[in-house]
Order: C-alpha cells, then structure tokens, then sequence
C-alpha cells in the first residue's frame, strides 16, 4: 500500500496483470505490428502490379497478334464522333430534333467486327425498322378511326398477335440464320410505335425523325466498315478452311510420328502429345464460326477474288468434310495415347507402311490447302490420291501379312516337333495377336482416314468448279510434278 501511494505521489500508473503460474504472457511491440502492416502493404502492392503486368501484356499481345482489332475499335469510335456531331451541332441538332440519340444508339447496336456482319445488321434493322413503323401507323390510324373505347384494344390485340407471329418466326431455320435480328428488331419497333402512339398526338412526326436518324446511323456505320480497312467475312472463312486443312495435316502426320518414336516405344507413359498432333481439335471446334462467316459472307458486295454469288455454302460443305476426317484423327489420338500400346517387336512389322500412308495422307491435305489458298486448281491432286490409295494397298497387305509373321516368330522348334503341332502354333500365336490388336486399330483407323480423305478431295474439286478456280500454268504444272516426284522418292528412301 505504501508503494503504490508513492508511486501515485510521484505521478506514475501501474498495471497488473495476473498471469496464472507455469505460463507466459508475450507482448508484442509497436515496432513489429508496423514491420507486419508495412510487409502485407507491400504484398498488396507486388500482386497488385503483378496483375497489371499480366493484363498489360495479355492486352499488347491480342493487338501484335491481329492489329485489325485495334483498328476496329478506332473505327468504332470514328463513327461515333462522327454521328454525335448531329447532337452537338445546332443545325444539324434542329433538324433531326432529339431523335439524334436514335443514331447513336444504331452505331452501337449496328457497328460489327466484319464488313458481312455491318451490312446484315444494317440491312435487317432497316427493313425491320421501315416496315414496323409503316405497320404501326396504318393501325393506329384503323385503331384511332374505330372510336376512343375501342382503340386500346385494337392497339394490344395488334401487339399481341404480331410479337406472338414473328417470335415464332425466330424458330424457321431459313429467318434464324439470316434474319433473327431484324425480327427483334421488329417487334421492338411496332411496340414502341404502337404503345407511344396512343399518347403522342404527332406520330407520323416522330416516326419520321426516328427513321431519317436511324438511317444516317447505319449509313455512317457502313461507310467507315467498308472505307476504312475493311475486314471481310468471306476472306476470313477462306483462310480458316486452309488453316484447319494445314492443321489436319499436320496433326495427323504428327499422331503417327509420335506413335511410332522411339522415346514412345521404350515407354508409352514418359512422353505426352505434342502440340502438332492436336492441331485436328481446331478443326472439331470450328463449325460455328464457319456456319456464321458463312451467312455474313452471303451480305457482302464482291470483293478482290471473291465475285458476286460465290459459292459460300461449298466452304461448309468441305470444312464438314474435314471435320469427318477429324473425328476418326481423334479416335486414332485416343488409340496412340491409350495406356495399352503393342509391343516393339510388333509396331515395327507396321510403322514403314504406316508412316508412309499418313505421309501421302498428309500430302493431299496440304495440296488442297495451297489449292484453296491460291485460288488455283491443284494438277498433282489426281496423282497424290493414287499413290495414297497404292499406300493403303500395302498397309493392307501388311495387315494380311501379320498374323503369319507373328506365328513364325513365337513359334519354337521344340513346339513344331511336337504331335499336336497346329494347336500348339494357334495357342502361341493366340497371345502375340491379341498384343497386335492396338497396333491393327490404328492401322485400320489410317485406312478410314484416307478414304475420308478422298471425300474431301471431292468437296474441294466441287468449290474450285463453282468458284472457278484459276488454271495452273505450264511452268506451274511442271514444277508441281517435280515436287510430287522429289516426295515420292523421299519417301522410298525412308
């Protein structure tokens, strides 16, 4: 008591704290909680810069790899600019009156990546535009003519049959692929028109002003799309059927590579697919993007190679073509990458003809490509497919060969001495052909491929015809058998 009076007397304060015997009480410091609050900020701060980095270049690297996205959005914005000139400009302003932000909205509604993909929204907004409105005045004017009591119902009974008839409409296959926005497009025009017609006394005006701004909206749209580095629907479906006909090429020759590598026949586990050999999962991937590259090319005016009425359809015909060819290159991944793999006293009485077949085969597809690259018809495709048939000749005599080869090989002379000599040789030669059974799928699953190949070769020939296809020249036809000839005793050598 006495030292707690003398230290109250010399102004100072005590704490206590009771702290039960056997344990201890660490107090942490002012220093420290700064040092841990100062360590997390500075956390904070790396992944926060971390993250910046990363979006950075993920940004940098979408623009390096096609500039023409960059220049699309600059185009966007000109249009922009240019359209709200009439709401910034007074003259401009008064004529069109507040239905100015009618254009601006068709800009950005309207305004597509692809010249094909502008002209169809454009096109499909106006007409929906055009004839909902003219639909909507002359039943307002029934409507209005009918008496004040019967309007309203004239009115809803107009919107309700319409929006219910056209919704149905989006189910037609023909009006979906090539008219679904200008449908919506129409039932949201009547719907306005109709319903703000009951309460607007000046209908006829307002739908004016709407229609004239909504013109000048797709008229700016169209003429900064097509004016300014245009990007063609139908020139990116051309170049996407010869990169997936490259990558089907590639992918196949470099499934049957890696199937037969050495690394790969020491041991099936250590090595995983390469990149090129899982090129034919572009090609499984693409049909959308080709049916859509499709409809939009059909809105095109004729552009450099590609004339007016080009055969557009052909390319999906050929690009389901090679995705016929696709799936059987996946289910000979599936077989390659599958954990049970013949052995390599067995793979090797079939990698030569094998690898020769998915060389000839890979041969084709990349004839066709430049082909369809080009322009220009192919004169080495009728020779390429004979000797890919005369691969497949052998890869089936090699086959009938098989079960023989591998008799003679785990037959042993003790067996063969024996009494019952032909059940022995069926029961040794039961195991090795069932060890032979991945082996034989992948060589038949080869077979299929190259008389796939052969329906594409077809579906190319068909496109070169309709889309008339240059000639090769002389000097061209020459140098092409050259190739074939060079390749051809390349592959004798291997």
């Amino acid at each position: 008591m006495a030292a707690a009076e003398s230290k109250e007397v010399q102004g100072g304060l005590e704490w206590r704290v009771k702290v039960p015997e056997g344990s201890t009480a660490k107090m942490e410091s002012e220093a420290a909680a700064f040092e841990r609050a100062a360590a997390w900020l500075v956390g904070c701060m790396v992944m926060v810069r971390m993250k910046v980095v990363g979006t950075a270049t993920r940004v940098w690297r979408i623009g390096a790899d096609d500039p023409r996205k960059v220049m699309h959005g600059l185009k966007v914005g000109l249009a922009l600019t240019l359209v709200s000139l009439f709401y910034y400009t007074r003259p401009l302003y008064d004529g069109v009156g507040r239905a100015a932000m009618w254009a601006i909205m068709t800009v950005v509604v309207v305004f597509e990546y692809t010249v094909g993909g502008c002209l169809y929204k454009g096109f499909n907004r106006a007409t929906a535009t055009l004839s909902a409105g003219a639909l909507a005045i002359g039943v307002h004017w029934i409507a209005a003519k009918s008496g004040h009591k019967v309007e309203p119902v004239i009115l809803g009974a107009s919107v309700f049959l319409l929006a219910s008839t056209a919704t149905f409409s989006r189910f037609i296959p023909t009006v979906k692929a090539r008219f679904d926005y200008g449908v919506t497009i129409f039932i949201l025009t009547y719907s306005l028109v109709a319903v703000s017609g009951y309460r607007v006394e000046q209908l006829l005006t307002l739908a004016q002003q709407r229609l004239s701004t909504i013109a000048i909206g797709i008229c700016i749209c169209l003429l900064v799309c097509v004016l300014i580095c245009p990007v063609w629907a139908g020139q990116e479906l051309h170049l996407l059927i010869v990169r997936n006909m490259e990558k089907l090429a590639d992918s196949l020759e470099g499934s049957v590579e890696d199937y037969f590598t050495e690394d790969r026949i020491a041991d099936p586990k250590s090595t995983s697919p390469s990149q090129k050999s899982q090129g034919y999962k572009c090609v499984l991937n693409s049909k959308a993007s080709e049916d859509s590259q499709a409809n939009l090319a059909r809105w095109e005016p004729a552009h450099g190679r590609f004339g007016f009425r080009h055969p557009w359809s052909q390319y999906q015909k050929v690009g389901a073509a090679m995705r016929y060819c696709a799936y059987c290159i996946e289910a000979l991944s599936g077989c390659i990458n599958s954990e049970i793999q013949a052995p390599e006293s067995i793979k090797k009485h079939l990698s030569d003809v094998c690898m020769r077949l998915s060389s000839q085969c890979s041969m084709v597809l990349k004839d066709m490509s430049s082909s369809i690259k080009a322009m220009r018809r192919s004169q080495g495709i009728d020779l390429l497919v004979a000797d890919m048939n005369e691969a497949v000749q052998d890869l089936q005599s090699a086959l009938k060969a098989l079960p023989s080869q591998l008799i003679q090989g785990t037959a042993s002379p003790q067996r063969e001495a024996a009494s019952d000599e032909k059940h022995s040789i069926s029961v040794t030669a039961t195991l090795p052909l069932m060890e032979a059974l991945p082996l034989i799928t992948v060589a038949s699953l080869l077979i299929e491929i190259s008389s796939r190949i052969e329906g594409a070769v077809n579906a190319v020939e068909t496109l070169a015809r309709l889309a008339k296809f240059d000639d090769p020249t002389d000097d061209e036809k020459s140098e092409k058998m050259n190739n074939i000839s060079n390749s051809e005793k390349v592959l004798q050598e291997v």
